[in-house]
């Protein structure tokens, strides 16, 4: 499955590329708020990764651990998409209070 295959790289890219800007960023709401959307991108690839394997390999055990892939994946996008979200309305402030 190689549609998979391509949102498990660019979800890791995206996630490297979040990370960066973090670590790069000296206002501490904009950090926060990278940080969550860099969450939200190892999320995601945590969950494509619990979807391509379940295509990959058939077996029992590889179902359970891909649903613990999908379930833990899903979780770390809902909780840090909302933390974003909540982030997201305070770094316009910040950033026009630090100017």
């Amino acid at each position: 499955m190689l549609i998979f295959v391509f949102f498990i790289i660019v979800s890791f890219v995206f996630y490297f590329y979040y990370k960066t800007k973090q670590f790069r960023a000296t206002l501490p709401i904009r950090k926060k708020w990278y940080a969550s959307v860099a969450s939200v991108a190892l999320g995601s690839f945590v969950m494509f990764f619990g979807i391509n394997q379940l295509f990959l390999f058939q077996s029992t055990l590889t179902y359970v651990i891909s649903g613990i892939f999908i379930v833990l994946g899903l979780g770390l996008i809902v909780y840090n998409y909302k933390a974003a979200k909540h982030y997201h309305s305070f770094v316009d402030e910040e950033t026009r209070l630090n100017q």
